[in-house]
């Protein structure tokens, strides 16, 4: 079900919303958390509106849309309801603010909070500056952000890592996830050596290939040599970690699968396939806490434009 409501404000949004909850039996029952999205609206808030109700089928919660229209125009609040099949196991309500309202989404959202409940902030376009710091981000605990959706996915991670607080995120981290398992697992075999020397390569602006490097930096404390390739479908090519014995290689053959090389055995494919944006959302909303690995990686990014090596102390 959709309802609009044209030329409206929060508190008209509220009473229809008690008003469908009456009527057609949706309920906030069950919600674990509000969701705010904040994006320009058009085709990319709808597609950021999909992942977030495809996400919601394992996170029941309340999506609330800041679409910003028009700046020129004259201040006005469009909103629009989503329940039950156009809105997944969420409720969504998308607010298009036109004029000098599209600047006020901070003091927008506050009566369509749901009580008592976790907030999440979600930029799937261009960031803010500081995520922390802007008036949506101000009142979430955690703080999403897309960096491979900018110009320049690797100066705008550093820009963020540079005012980094407690409970920011970015999907780029959360793309290699599979790569990390994928690694962790293969140290973790027999003949559990030390890693000596790392080696992570991928396309000159991939974010996921910076935070990777980060990543092994900080954990493992040795030298990440970082290195520019080609990779069809862009990201991280290869990753190889030198130990006495010998190297363990993951290289990346097509979207969805790697082949996997080490020492006493044979070489094989694994499953890697690239991860979509629904995907992603939903692991990050598994968690509400601050992500303390990932700032460390962060820190252990490579801070110039081309890649370098990049040395972190070793963590227990």
């Amino acid at each position: 079900m959709i309802v609009d409501l044209p030329s409206t404000d929060t508190s008209a949004v509220n009473r229809k919303m008690v008003e469908l909850r009456e009527s057609a039996g949706a309920v906030a029952l069950g919600r674990v958390l509000t969701l705010v999205i904040s994006t320009e609206d058009g085709p990319d808030a709808e597609a950021a509106i999909q992942a977030a109700n495809d996400a919601s089928r394992e996170h029941p919660c309340r999506v609330l849309v800041l679409a910003k229209g028009a700046r020129r125009a004259a201040s006005r609040l469009d909103a629009q309801i989503r329940i039950g099949g156009d809105a997944g196991a969420s409720e969504v309500i998308v607010l298009r603010m036109y004029g000098p309202l599209s600047d006020q989404g901070g003091s927008i959202i506050v009566p369509l909070l749901l009580p008592d409940a976790p907030i999440v902030a979600w930029w799937p376009g261009e960031p803010p500056a500081s995520p922390a710091e802007d008036p949506v981000g101000s009142v979430a605990g955690r703080r999403i952000t897309d960096v491979a959706t900018t110009r320049s996915p690797s100066k705008t991670l550093a820009k963020l890592a540079a005012r980094y607080h407690p409970g920011d995120t970015d999907l780029a981290w959360t793309r290699i996830t599979s790569w990390r398992g994928l690694l962790t697992a293969a140290v973790d075999e027999p003949p559990h050596e030390s890693v000596t020397r790392v080696a992570v390569s991928g396309e000159a602006d991939s974010a996921s290939a910076d935070l990777l490097a980060g990543w092994l930096a900080s954990r493992l404390g040795v030298p990440v040599e970082c290195s520019v390739a080609e990779v069809p479908g862009g990201g991280i090519g290869a990753v190889v970690l030198e130990r006495p014995s010998g190297a363990v290689e993951l290289r990346r053959v097509d979207s969805k699968t790697a082949r996997l090389s080490q020492p006493g055995q044979p070489t094989r494919r694994v499953a890697l396939a690239r991860r979509t944006v629904r995907e992603c959302l939903a692991e990050e909303l598994r968690r509400l806490d601050p992500d303390e690995i990932f700032r460390e990686a962060l820190e252990s990014v490579p801070r110039s434009g081309a890649r370098r090596s990049s040395r972190a102390k070793a963590k227990a």
